[in-house]
């Protein structure tokens, strides 16, 4: 393909994308396949010759399409929203196109300085205390990562190494493995997976905060005090307590027991650009850490995971690795602290805070809360029904009243029938169907339509009950 033939296929790709988006909600949300189903729609090996390109469009809709399932359709409530804008895809191309790796600033100085800045830029749409912002006499900044789960793997190894440096410069003769061994992190009992995962990478133990229905699932302070103390008279060392919630850490501030405190809010984090639900984030003048996903809920596409730090040192001191072939005469510039990861991620962040603005964001922000409590209204209307869990942004957490294997059934009708797609959590033992706002395209009619279904649904199932 020449460059003459990229400009027609280009254009002709950008059609079929725009196609597809204007007509998701006509496809299934939900793909009617097997495992296993596209390896017989394909050869089991790649061609000695070269295709067509016109051949491989064709098998787009004839192998891939069958087994997509459509987050950004209208009818997809699940999981948790995947952001998408056409800013943001076009950004994406542009990166694409430049192609550049920025493991250093002499290796793409665009590169480093946008994800710098643009860092910055979404640091004080958030109101983050200084120390966070790189631009100004504080001593953190951000850096963009794949995934929350890199974020929090990328906190809980500088924590470590911050620990150990820390012990070893009190006590020079302690071994090292002696530290680790004993090293102690802490994590909600509603953490996501990855969190203890991420304390199997960093071979430490990691211990679970329990929560109650009662504080609304936030973990308290007083209860991580008394772990904290219980593991420390064990023989422990804490030193890394990772957490959704920040303001009950205000009773229990870290920084007195030099425990790296991570704040996670890979969802809830876009929102806080709306004055109204930045008090969600009060308590982060405790934080070392903090990370959210705008590749989630703020209109850039997939992968954009914001991560800042209050102290860039402790990063470079962990991760910091010095080859000749990466050296270069601006190194110790200062706010450039990050290496080995920055790709042309913050491209993306740039078309789509000049093209929607702050205030496009927040508007948008604001509406998929409008939607969910719509949502809300409905199931409490319907004395079927309860809610499960406070409503606070764009996620609706609902039941039918009765056993978990009654929510069980009412899911999976509503999943086999994929006209519209929810996914189960569980709440105090409950098995809890989660109604999360995602598209970007939702209206209160896909909201309404999606009740309906869920209505008709559970008096379905209701009626085979035994009376």
């Amino acid at each position: 393909m020449d460059a003459a033939e990229f400009r027609r296929r280009g254009k002709e790709m950008v059609d079929l994308i725009a196609d597809y988006l204007e007509n998701i909600e006509q496809r299934p949300v939900y793909p009617d396949v097997e495992p296993g189903y596209l390896r017989s729609l394909i050869p089991e090996e790649a061609p000695e010759e070269p295709d067509t390109y016109e051949d491989v469009v064709k098998d787009i809709e004839r192998v891939i399409m069958p087994g997509v399932t459509h987050w950004h359709s209208p009818y997809f409530y699940a999981y948790f929203p995947t952001a998408n804008s056409f800013p943001a895809m076009l950004a994406d191309m542009l990166s694409g196109a430049i192609g550049c790796i920025g493991f250093s600033w002499a290796a793409s100085p665009a590169c480093t300085e946008l994800e710098t800045v643009m860092m910055d830029w979404l640091g004080k749409m958030l109101k983050l205390p200084e120390d966070f912002i790189a631009g100004t006499h504080g001593q953190g900044g951000g850096v963009i990562q794949g995934t929350a789960s890199e974020a929090t793997l990328v906190a809980l190894l500088a924590a470590r190494s911050r620990a150990v440096r820390m012990i070893l410069a009190s006590d020079p003769q302690r071994p090292e493995t002696g530290i680790t061994s004993k090293l102690v992190a802490y994590s909600s009992d509603q953490a996501h997976c990855s969190v203890e995962r991420a304390g199997m990478i960093a071979g430490v133990r990691m211990k679970k905060i329990p929560t109650e229905q009662s504080d609304k699932y936030a973990v308290q302070g007083e209860t991580l005090r008394r772990m904290i103390q219980e593991d420390k008279a064990a023989g422990l060392i804490p030193f890394y307590v990772r957490t959704e919630h920040t303001h009950p850490l205000l009773q229990y501030s870290g920084n007195a027991e030099k425990i790296w405190m991570h704040i996670d809010a890979a969802y809830a984090g876009s929102s806080f650009i709306c004055p109204e639900f930045r008090p969600l984030l009060n308590g982060i003048e405790f934080a070392d850490s903090f990370n959210f996903n705008p590749h989630k809920w703020l209109l850039v596409n997939f992968d954009c995971s914001t991560m800042w730090v209050r102290k860039r040192s402790d990063l470079i001191g962990a991760f910091k690795m010095d080859p000749l072939y990466l050296k270069h005469d601006h190194q110790e510039s200062g706010r450039y602290f990050y290496t080995d990861n920055s790709l042309f991620r913050s491209l993306k962040m740039w078309f789509v805070f000049r093209m929607y603005g702050l205030k496009g964001l927040q508007d948008y922000i604001r509406k998929h809360v409008e939607l969910a409590k719509e949502f809300e209204s409905l199931v409490r209307a319907d004395q079927r029904f309860e809610i499960s869990a406070d409503v606070v942004l764009g996620l609706v957490c609902f039941r039918l009243k009765g056993s978990n294997e009654v929510n069980e059934t009412l899911l999976k009708r509503i999943n086999n029938g994929r006209k519209i797609h929810l996914v189960p959590c569980q709440l105090s033992g409950q098995f809890v169907l989660r109604f999360a706002v995602c598209a970007r395209t939702t209206e209160s009619r896909h909201i309404r339509e999606a009740w309906r279904l869920i209505t008709q649904l559970a008096e379905e199932v209701m009626q085979e009950l035994p009376h």
